[in-house]
């Protein structure tokens, strides 16, 4: 027997122009959930299903006409009910006469009076020159973040055929990102390399090529957002069509998008919407007038022919198992859906040169109650002349609170770079900058403490004014109840690298020691020893120290470290740190202090910032720890590690951030998920230091992933199953009770680092990613 597919948007768009009422009722089913989650963000709720009734019979009025949407029908639809939205109130405020509401015809987007301009920018100009299917595809899957099993049917494609769609789709946008960036005189320097952007991002040029776009980038600021733009359509998206279509109340359609459910079917729905319809008001009815027979008669048709079910197509004959007909071949959008060339503008007088500037904000990480945090924001001037002089209201919701610079005459707090000085404001802070120059792009980070009271959810936001030009943002991901802050985060040519060792280990004198020690067989768990301090740098003045060799990329320098060390106990306090190549040893302080429970007691995890010691330290060499506070015993575990973001010429551009979270993995809480918020992933290659304390090499099934699977360890046992096997990089020995393990992977759309153990119960201590800042 032949498969049904359900047919497409455009398919049943289609065959309602040709007079096939019911296919209007699956339209309906398919999209009345999202119309109503955009209406509930503007009217009140007794309102909801007459905008939504409203809205619906507009766009069975212009089908039946012969106009209307092709196959985006989603965007249509949300653009016709802001439009009546906003034409409701017009009218009822006086504003509007009834002869002015039938022109209601969306043939560009419609844009909110708070929003004016943005529908100017470069990747929403880019976007709107898509073919409508492409738009479709990049809507549902990049802006809404659907399901492909949930857009296929929508598309009238396969699950793999939408994945193949809208990877074109975004290799359009980005084409015609560059086309209309292109279009704007760019500095001659800067043409040749914004001409082998697209390529670069795909990782298609030479070798030779890719070193050139690299130099040029790192020297040049409106290129490096252009990289940065071309490398995440996927956020541009968000945050400028998002808004551009469903207008300044996005996050919360898309937060009820998500949570709602499409109750009724066609007919049923139908007659809801026209049942209301006959009840609105006059001047509603009058709105439609020439549309209100057609619709109607459809209504009536949809009556007669519909059962509520799904129209399908019958689909060719199923093939022979096993024959290359019986591989589905990908749908192939034909030659008419490559992006369009955005024709020169006509000549007119030119209007005067102007700024343009476009805000984000985020929190790098997570903001955890009672944690430190960061809060990063960037701005971007896409106009054509420079900015006024900036200054930057950051609103912190309640319970967040910014944390004083070190020294308590200056104002510029913690984290500030590039020009920016800030002061302590009641709501947050007050920031202020020097004039941003056309194309040019600035970043201001803020230390923030979030208090064990701040609300969850709540979020920050920043309010920029340059003379009489004024731009808002707010973040999407506020406090959250538990997650991994970040310590510190950068961008750039950079990379992260960790090493670490026990100070614990079994006794030399027993049987099986040596073999477990070189990891060849035995009691490799330090459950089944009691453990004993390791003490191997011949230096009398200490009683328990181990070292670890770190290598850093040819060319590279320290840009941050931190120290991290852990033990069995609930006092903590200092640490010894010797650097290559020193005879004498450093005390390093605790700046930080987490005291968890483990089922056998109480572990500490101690932080310190130790970026001036290793910066001023040769790249190469073993660093030696010594001293920190332990209990020996069974099951006892000491160790430490050093954390490190380093430049490395050889790596493209890429983000990097520190996050610690000592957080208890195991037992009632066998699955944690860490989000990973601030990060520009767009799908590329990420590395990952994992510091963990207490993990046992005889216990299967730890596992890690950041969203494409479980991961296996470059070192110790490389199982995917068993990720925390007591070894740590830098040391050659089995490192017990300790793991600092390198894992590479890819990193989502959305991600975030999952550790999962169904055995074991650890600690997770830290973790350092570097992504590449291109897919």
């Amino acid at each position: 027997m032949g498969v049904e597919s359900p047919q497409s948007d455009a398919e049943l768009l289609q065959a309602v122009r040709e007079g096939n009422a019911a296919a209007y009722g699956l339209l309906y089913e398919r999209h009345a959930a999202a119309a109503r989650a955009l209406a509930k963000q503007f009217v009140r709720r007794v309102e909801v299903e007459d905008v939504v009734a409203e809205s619906f019979t507009k766009i069975l009025d212009l089908v039946g006409r012969g106009g209307g949407p092709e196959s985006g029908f989603r965007t249509y639809l949300l653009t016709v009910v802001r439009r009546t939205v906003h034409d409701r109130s017009r009218f009822e405020s006086g504003e509007m006469t009834t002869g002015e509401i039938g022109e209601y015809d969306p043939g560009v987007p419609f844009v909110d009076p708070s929003l004016v301009g943005l529908e100017k920018s470069l990747v929403a100009r880019a976007f709107l020159s898509l073919p409508e299917r492409w738009r479709a595809v990049l809507w549902h899957t990049e802006v809404e973040r659907c399901r492909p099993a949930e857009v296929a049917p929508l598309l009238g494609l396969s699950v793999n055929g939408v994945a193949a769609l809208a990877y074109r789709a975004r290799e359009g946008l980005r084409q015609a990102y560059l086309q209309i960036h292109l279009g704007s005189p760019p500095r001659h320097d800067c043409r040749p390399v914004l001409g082998k952007m697209g390529a670069y991002v795909r990782d298609g040029l030479t070798r030779r090529d890719a070193k050139d776009v690299d130099e040029h980038v790192s020297g040049c600021e409106e290129c490096h957002g252009v990289l940065l733009e071309l490398t995440d359509v996927n956020r541009g998206l968000r945050v400028m069509v998002g808004p551009l279509i469903v207008g300044p109340v996005f996050g919360g359609y898309a937060a009820a998008l998500a949570k709602s459910a499409v109750v009724g079917g066609g007919a049923g729905g139908l007659l809801r919407v026209f049942g209301r319809l006959r009840r609105a008001p006059r001047h509603q009815q009058a709105a439609m007038a020439g549309g209100v027979a057609v619709t109607m008669a459809v209504a009536a048709g949809i009556l007669l022919v519909s059962d509520g079910k799904a129209i399908r197509r019958p689909a060719a004959a199923a093939p022979v198992a096993g024959s290359p007909a019986s591989v589905r071949p990908v749908p192939v959008p034909p030659q008419s859906e490559e992006p369009a060339r955005v024709p020169p503008p006509p000549v007119r007088s030119k209007p005067p040169a102007q700024a343009r500037l476009r805000a984000t904000i985020d929190a790098l990480g997570s903001l955890v109650r009672a944690r430190p945090g960061i809060v990063g924001m960037r701005l971007r001037n896409y106009g054509e002349a420079a900015s006024e002089k900036l200054t930057a209201f950051v609103y912190l919701p309640a319970g967040v609170a910014l944390i004083p610079p070190a020294r308590r005459d200056r104002h510029d707090a913690a984290g500030t770079v590039d020009g920016w000085s800030c002061r302590p404001a009641v709501r947050g802070a007050r920031c202020a900058r020097a004039p941003l120059a056309a194309g040019q792009g600035t970043a201001l980070f803020l230390r923030v403490r979030v208090s064990g009271e701040a609300q969850e959810g709540a979020a920050p936001s920043v309010r920029i004014d340059a003379g009489s030009l004024r731009v808002k943002a707010q973040a999407e991901q506020g406090v959250r109840l538990s997650g991994a802050p970040a310590r510190f985060a950068t961008d750039g040519r950079v990379a992260v690298r960790a090493i670490g060792n026990s100070l614990l280990s079994c006794p030399e004198d027993r049987e099986g020691c040596l073999e477990a020690r070189r990891r060849q067989r035995g009691q490799r768990d330090n459950d089944l020893w009691s453990m004993t301090v390791l003490d191997r740098d011949n230096d009398p003045g200490t009683h328990a120290s181990s070292g670890a060799e770190l290598t850093l990329p040819k060319g590279g320098k320290v840009v941050w470290a931190g120290l991290y060390w852990s033990a069995s106990t609930a006092e903590a306090g200092p640490i010894k740190l010797r650097p290559p190549g020193r005879r004498e040893y450093v005390t390093v302080e605790p700046a930080d202090v987490a005291v968890r429970d483990l089922p056998l007691g109480p572990v500490y995890q101690a932080y310190a910032d130790v970026s001036e010691l290793v910066a001023a330290s040769r790249r190469h060499g073993t660093w030696w720890a010594a001293d920190a506070p332990l209990e020996e015993g069974v099951s006892r575990h000491a160790g430490w590690s050093l954390v490190l973001i380093v430049t490395d010429p050889a790596e493209p551009y890429s983000q990097a951030v520190v996050l610690d979270a000592a957080t208890v993995v195991g037992g009632a809480a066998g699955r944690v998920h860490l989000p990973l918020g601030g990060l520009r992933p767009a799908a590329s290659p990420a590395r990952v230091e994992l510091v963990t304390w207490e993990g046992d090499a005889d216990l299967q099934g730890d596992k890690v992933s950041l969203g494409s699977g479980a991961l296996a360890p470059a070192g110790g046992d490389r199982d995917a199953a068993n990720v925390f096997d007591e070894s740590s990089s830098g040391a050659a020995e089995m490192t017990f009770g300790v793991d600092v393990d390198t894992i590479s992977a890819e990193l989502g759309v959305d991600p975030g680092l999952t550790i999962a153990t169904d055995k074991d119960v650890v600690l997770f201590g830290a973790a350092a990613l570097s992504v590449r800042a291109r897919s």
